[in-house]
């Protein structure tokens, strides 16, 4: 029986960590914004939103909120994004996907200035991690690797097998094992052999988009297996990628859903934050 891997402790442990840094810069005059756009009120995003303002009041960071209407054209969304690259008082900037259907996103996301992009999603940002040079690092996959060091789980000469290649999760996950030095293998939709590979990995990170799709026969004994993907069932429970049942039976560690990589999403968007007062120097 697999030992899970507690996200919502892990989380609220960083949380902590950086309310002290809040604090500290607080005692030096310094306050941190965070600036959140939400354009329409997509459920799903409200409550993200809602969480976010959460921890920004937990941790003792200022957060602006923009709750636009769903009419809001490109051209004043991008004028907002232009206001507050330009504000001395605002660290971070914050545009809350999926936005509606008549914004071009790419250009939205670019619009962001790099030293204010702590969703990491920026091209500058991603360069920069691709070389190891210093940035933002997209919150998802750094919160991954937070929860292997501090579940003391060796990456250093690991097979690792990231199943996904989105720029969001799966592209930066890869390049972050790499700089722990992991020996990586992305996998995908038009991977052949997929079974194969992914029973190789010591650590293996489902990123997917479909629910319940690793079942035990992906899976090596004794393996780590993170669960990046969250879906809603027809009984209204909460699921990820991976058939969590039949697989916490061999793996080594696992993470649930919920309660495993969702809270370290908002946890390392707060740790940005305070990262953002050190880039912007």
């Amino acid at each position: 029986m697999a030992v899970r891997i507690d996200g919502k402790m892990i989380s609220a442990q960083i949380k902590d960590e950086v309310k002290a840094q809040v604090e500290a810069y607080k005692k030096e005059g310094k306050e941190i914004t965070l600036a959140v756009i939400q354009v329409g009120n997509d459920p799903a995003s409200s409550v993200y939103v809602g969480n976010k303002k959460k921890a920004c009041e937990y941790v003792g960071i200022r957060s602006l909120a923009y709750e636009l209407d769903e009419k809001t054209t490109q051209q004043e969304l991008l004028c907002l994004i232009s206001e507050l690259n330009s504000r001395a008082d605002v660290n971070g900037i914050l545009v809350q996907l999926p936005l509606p259907k008549h914004f071009n996103e790419e250009e939205i996301l670019l619009a962001i200035s790099p030293l204010k992009d702590v969703d990491g999603f920026h091209p500058m940002n991603v360069g920069n991690l691709s070389i190891g040079k210093d940035g933002f690092v997209s919150c998802t996959p750094a919160g991954v690797i937070e929860l292997l060091k501090r579940t003391g789980i060796e990456m250093e000469g690991k097979e690792c097998v990231v199943l996904g290649r989105s720029n969001i999760v799966g592209k930066p996950m890869a390049m972050l094992m790499l700089r722990e030095n992991a020996t990586v293998t992305v996998c995908h939709s038009r991977t052949k052999n997929l079974k194969e590979i992914t029973k190789r990995a010591d650590i293996l990170i489902v990123a997917i988009g479909k629910p319940c799709f690793v079942t035990a026969d992906y899976v090596k004994e004794g393996a780590t297996v993170i669960d990046v993907g969250i879906h809603r069932k027809e009984d209204k429970k909460l699921c990820g990628d991976v058939a969590f049942d039949e697989v916490e039976q061999i793996a080594g560690a696992i993470t649930p859903v919920p309660g495993g990589v969702g809270p370290m999403t908002i946890a390392m968007l707060m740790k940005n934050c305070v990262e953002s007062v050190k880039l912007q120097k």
